[in-house]
């Protein structure tokens, strides 16, 4: 069984994904969040750490959880209750958590924004969507119907797109940022696109698209961001010679 050093998996993956170089929300933590023993086996992948994804990472046998929406986001709430027991699976079963959230959104080959570009089929992408002074998404020129674009994506999360057409028919310019962008319409139309692709919004943006003369679609949350993940367990085990398992838990949102 191949042995991998979690310094060194570390470190690959903060020199991979410019961890130190993006600035992400206030709280967020990229980086190492908890460590083990020092040694990796096997790695498991998911889109949250939470208890529930920590508990079927240890039934996978993984001492490394590679998550995109980590355990941090601000200042830790007391290690009680369910996070205590969250604390205990962690720690007594030698599980390592790995979290990169803006790094890995806008990674150009492993990102979120890339994989789902990839599988829509929209090609020569460019950066888009500026936050804190750097591009977070990728827009990308084409001519395609609004409809089959919604099939596409239907297709490719396995989710049904909430689509809110308030732009053409036609899309000729088609923005993406994974996750939760929908309240930041405005940003997505100062940029220029007809049709801007997310995972989430709050109601009172469907008024705001229509305003905006802008196509919408809500692909789910979760739903956007699986790609990343499975991107770099995919790398991380073919450099490493480690075998990866991608757990699946979908929040529906």
């Amino acid at each position: 069984m191949a042995k991998v050093s979690l310094a060194r998996i570390v470190t690959d993956c903060d020199r991979l994904l410019n961890t130190s170089e993006v600035e992400d929300f206030k709280g967020a933590f990229n980086g190492l969040q908890v460590e083990n023993d020092g040694t990796v086996t096997r790695i498991a992948v998911a889109v949250d750490a939470s208890l529930a994804t920590v508990r079927r990472a240890v039934s996978a046998k993984a001492d490394l959880l590679v998550v995109h929406h980590g355990l941090f986001w601000g200042a830790t709430a007391p290690w009680t209750g369910k996070r205590r027991e969250l604390l205990q699976w962690l720690l007594g079963n030698n599980l390592a958590v790995y979290s990169s959230h803006l790094p890995l959104d806008m990674h150009p080959r492993l990102g979120n924004n890339a994989g789902l570009c990839a599988a829509l089929g929209l090609k020569g992408s460019k950066p888009f969507f500026p936050h804190q002074g750097m591009p977070i998404g990728l827009r990308s020129a084409t001519r395609l119907h609004r409809d089959v674009l919604a099939r596409r994506l239907k297709k490719t999360t396995g989710t049904d797109p909430v689509l809110i057409p308030g732009g053409p028919e036609m899309c000729r310019q088609i923005g993406v940022v994974t996750g939760g962008a929908g309240n930041e319409l405005n940003i997505a139309a100062q940029e220029g696109v007809d049709t801007f692709i997310t995972g989430e919004g709050a109601h009172w943006t469907f008024a705001l698209a229509e305003e905006l003369g802008m196509n919408v679609l809500y692909g789910g949350h979760y739903a956007t961001e699986t790609f990343g993940v499975k991107a770099l367990g995919e790398y991380l085990s073919k450099k490493h010679g480690l075998p990866w398992v991608f757990i699946d838990y979908p929040t529906g949102l």
